[in-house]
């Protein structure tokens, strides 16, 4: 099937707020090229995707129906096979722009023909009474745009982090989402996974005492690649490189091991000459917090160091330390000081279950979600905050939501 193009009109709401902080930070005379190509394609199925040999069990008759939207390497590889764990999720449509990797889903999936749509025929879920809610896991130039047509079809809808390219186009969906009067709820894992549950419990109950320090790290070096190649280095379709993909995990974190909301943030980007893979983003990003309780944090973030994935509380009666602290599995945690223990709390793999449980019992009995589209907006808040520091190279003052002051 043929691609659909993102329009001249679309892609200015896309890039928002955030796209004009790239472009001030990266200066007057940008090394930036920006990228033309932001299209929605249609991929071929994963290298050494081994998908189900049998379809799932059967789901109880109150079961969510979800369409899951776009068959990239995560949706198949982690969360598909995850809604057979689920206490009340299934599987009902799938939406692709690849023919024969719908066919090879579908099948694998047991999901009706007439419930594989391609990207461009999106619209006809609207009459699919099978389908109760959808899962964004497309690129993430394009969340908003199946958001707001999903909320207009009558579905309810999971979206991926990062939310969108820009706060403002948070705020669409959060409006779009209200209208319809439909369920919206980003997809955040750790809150859902044991050790950062815990870790969020350990410090609401002080058990390194008061915080004084928070440091997150997310870095891994990605091999050769250009932004035509992978979406993830396509400004247009990605927004600024490794803050909104690897280093949201560092923000969020952040947040929630502290309690807090950022007062102020200094922040820094960089970005190596000659490298065919940051043509259009920055390989590094790190930032300073201030929060009103005094304490700091330290973030960082890299497509281009070696790998790190850690999140480290220090406080006046000991230190957590989470490493790895976001993983899909195999999760390590452990409190140093006076009371030195490790931690063992559960299976890291149940969060994507847990997930989708909370989803589903928001749908069903209409209970609140725990990071709906208001976390994803002031996320974004953050995300254009950092920007703008770096553009700047001044300190950003912020508001109790997120919001730049000035």
């Amino acid at each position: 099937m043929p691609d659909t193009p993102l329009s001249r009109r679309s892609f200015i709401e896309a890039t928002g707020a955030l796209g004009a902080a790239l472009t001030a930070t990266a200066g007057a005379a940008s090394p930036f090229r920006q990228s033309t190509d932001a299209r929605l394609k249609g991929q071929p199925l994963p290298a050494n995707l081994r998908l189900p040999a049998t379809p799932p069990r059967r789901r109880p008759g109150d079961s969510v129906g979800f369409a899951i939207v776009g068959l990239g390497d995560y949706a198949l590889r982690q969360m598909m096979p995850r809604f057979d764990q689920a206490d009340r999720a299934h599987i009902s449509a799938l939406v692709s722009g690849n023919p024969d990797k719908l066919a090879q889903v579908g099948d694998a999936y047991g999901v009706p023909a007439d419930a594989r749509y391609f990207y461009e025929d999106f619209a006809k879920i609207a009459a699919d009474d099978r389908i109760d809610a959808v899962y964004i896991v497309l690129p993430t130039a394009f969340h908003a745009d199946f958001a707001i047509r999903a909320f207009a079809a009558g579905k309810h809808v999971l979206c991926e982090k990062p939310m969108a390219l820009s706060s403002a186009q948070c705020a669409a969906m959060i409006a779009a989402g209200r209208r319809a009067d439909r369920k919206l709820m980003i997809a955040y894992r750790c809150h859902f996974e044991p050790y950062n549950v815990m870790a969020m419990r350990l410090m609401r109950e002080r058990a390194v005492g008061t915080v004084r320090l928070i440091r997150t790290e997310q870095s891994y070096r990605a091999g050769p690649t250009t932004p035509a190649q992978n979406w993830r280095f396509n400004r247009a379709l990605a927004g600024g490189g490794p803050l909104e993909d690897y280093g949201l995990y560092g923000v969020q974190s952040a947040l929630y091991l502290s309690g807090e909301m950022p007062e102020s943030i200094s922040a820094t980007t960089f970005r190596p000459d000659g490298d065919p893979r940051f043509t259009e983003i920055f390989a590094h990003v790190a930032s300073q917090w201030r929060f009103p309780s005094g304490a700091v944090a330290q973030l960082a973030t890299s497509y281009d160091s070696a790998n790190a994935n850690l999140a480290q509380v220090r406080g006046t009666e000991g230190t957590l330390i989470m490493d790895p602290a976001t993983n899909y599995s195999g999760l390590n945690m452990r409190i140093e000081g006076s009371g030195a223990v490790a931690l063992t709390p559960g299976d890291p793999t149940t969060q994507f279950a847990g997930q989708l449980n909370h989803f589903t019992s928001a749908i069903r009995e209409n209970t609140p979600i725990l990071t709906g589209g208001e976390m994803g907006l002031r996320d974004l808040r953050l995300v254009e905050a950092i920007y703008a520091s770096a553009r700047s190279g001044q300190v950003v003052k912020l508001a109790s939501d997120g919001r730049m002051r000035g």
